[in-house]
C-alpha cells in the first residue's frame, strides 16, 4: 500500500483528554442552542426542519415554457418563502412540484388536525394562493377551466394542490430515528461478534458522537433538516464505522504478533501505520463531498453539509473518540493479561503485569 507517512510516532492517544474537551465543548454549543431555541419565547425552533418533517402544500404546476429550478426557487424566496422543495418530473418536463412549509398565519395543530376539515383547506389555498403570486413573475395563469393550449397568452397554470400534514412529518421522523437506532444495533452486534465487545463498545459510542456533532452544527447554524439529511447520517454512519474497524483490525494484529508492549503503545502504533489509508480513503471522499458542497445547488445544500461535516468528524472520532474508548474499557472488561492502558505518569514506573515484585532477603553466612 503507498504510504505518506513512514515511521511516524504520533501520540494520538496522549492528547486524548484535549480531544475528548473538544467534543465536549461542540456538544454542549449544540445542547445550549437546543435548548435556548425551543425555550425563548418568539424564537426559532430547536432545528429547522424542512416540509418533509413539518408538514406544508404541494403545488403541480405546468408551464409553457418551464423556469429553471433556481428561477422558480428565487421568486418563492421574493414572497417570503424560505425552504421551498422544488421536484422535476422525468415524463412530464413542463411540469414542476413545488412544495412549501406551512403558511404562518395558520398554526400547524390545526392546519392538520383531520377534524378540522375547514383549516386544512385554508391551509392548502393559502398555499396555493403563494405559490401562484410567486409564479405570475413568469408570466399570468390560465383562470379557471381555460389550459395553457387554450389560453395562448398563460405561461403558467396549477393543475394539483395537496397538503402534506406534520402528522406524516411525526411519522417519517419516527422512521428516521428508528432506522438510525436499528442500523447502530446491527453495527454493535457485528463488531461484537467479529472482534470483541470492547471494541464494539468503542465504536458505537463514536457513532453517536457523530450525529450528535452533526445535530449540533445543524442547530446553531440552522441548516434546514429534510429526508436527504437522514439519508446523510445514515451513510456517516457506515463511513464512521468502517474506519474503526480499520484500526481496530490492526490493533489486532499487532496484538497477536507483540505481547510485550502496552495496549496503549500498541494502539497508537496501529493509528499511525493506519494513518496513510485514513487521509487517502477520507481525503477522496472530502474532496468529492466539497464539489457538492460548491457546485450542488440549494437542492443538495443540507445533503451535502451534513456530509461534509460528518465526513471531518468521523475521521476525526476513529482517532479521538473510538480507539481510547476501546483501549479503556479492554483494559477494565478485557483480558487480564494485557497490561494498563493508560501511559504512565512522569517519574511512574510500570511493570509488567506478567512479572511480581520480588523482596531481596539478606543471605546469612
Amino acid at each position: 500500500m503507498f504510504n505518506f507517512f513512514q515511521n511516524i510516532h504520533i501520540d494520538w492517544l496522549g492528547k486524548r483528554k484535549i480531544f475528548i474537551a473538544f467534543s465536549v465543548f461542540i456538544m454542549l454549543a449544540g445542547l445550549v442552542s437546543t435548548i435556548g431555541r425551543q425555550y425563548t419565547p418568539g424564537g426559532t425552533d430547536a432545528f429547522n426542519l424542512g416540509v418533509d418533517f413539518k408538514g406544508g402544500t404541494v403545488v403541480v404546476a405546468k408551464f409553457r415554457e418551464r423556469p429553471a429550478d433556481d428561477d422558480i426557487r428565487a421568486a418563492l424566496h421574493k414572497t417570503g418563502i424560505a425552504d421551498p422543495v422544488i421536484q422535476s418530473s422525468t415524463d412530464k418536463p413542463d411540469e414542476a412540484l413545488i412544495k412549501i412549509p406551512l403558511v404562518e398565519n395558520i398554526t400547524q395543530g390545526e392546519s392538520t388536525d383531520p377534524a378540522n376539515a375547514g383549516a386544512l383547506a385554508q391551509q392548502v389555498q393559502e398555499g396555493r394562493k403563494t405559490v401562484k403570486t410567486a409564479l405570475e413573475t413568469f408570466g399570468p395563469e390560465a383562470e379557471g377551466d381555460a389550459t395553457l393550449a387554450t389560453n395562448p397568452d398563460a405561461a403558467f397554470k396549477i393543475v394539483g394542490t395537496d397538503s402534506v400534514g406534520a402528522v406524516a412529518g411525526s411519522k417519517l421522523r419516527n422512521q428516521a430515528v428508528t432506522a438510525t437506532l436499528f442500523g447502530l444495533i446491527g453495527i454493535l452486534l457485528f463488531i461484537a461478534f467479529r472482534y470483541d465487545w470492547t471494541y464494539a463498545a468503542g465504536a458505537v459510542i463514536a457513532v453517536f458522537h457523530d450525529v450528535l456533532m452533526v445535530l449540533a452544527f445543524f442547530s446553531v447554524f440552522q441548516w434546514e433538516i429534510n429526508l436527504t439529511v437522514i439519508a446523510a447520517i445514515l451513510t456517516i454512519v457506515g463511513f464512521s464505522v468502517n474506519d474503526s474497524i480499520v484500526i481496530f483490525d490492526r490493533v489486532r494484529e499487532n496484538l497477536a504478533t507483540n505481547r510485550t508492549d502496552s495496549l496503549f503503545k500498541i494502539t497508537n502504533d496501529s493509528i499511525n501505520q493506519t494513518l496513510s489509508r485514513t487521509i487517502i480513503t477520507s481525503g477522496l471522499v472530502l474532496l468529492s463531498v466539497l464539489a457538492l458542497v460548491l457546485f450542488g445547488g440549494e437542492v443538495l445544500k443540507s445533503f451535502s453539509l451534513a456530509l461534509l461535516v460528518g465526513v471531518v468528524l468521523g475521521t476525526y472520532s476513529t482517532i479521538a473518540i473510538a480507539s481510547p474508548i476501546a483501549i479503556w474499557w479492554q483494559n477494565k472488561l478485557g483480558d487480564s493479561r494485557v497490561k494498563p492502558v493508560l501511559a504512565p505518569e512522569k517519574g511512574e514506573k510500570l511493570a509488567s503485569s506478567s512479572r511480581r515484585s520480588v523482596t531481596r532477603r539478606p543471605v546469612t553466612r
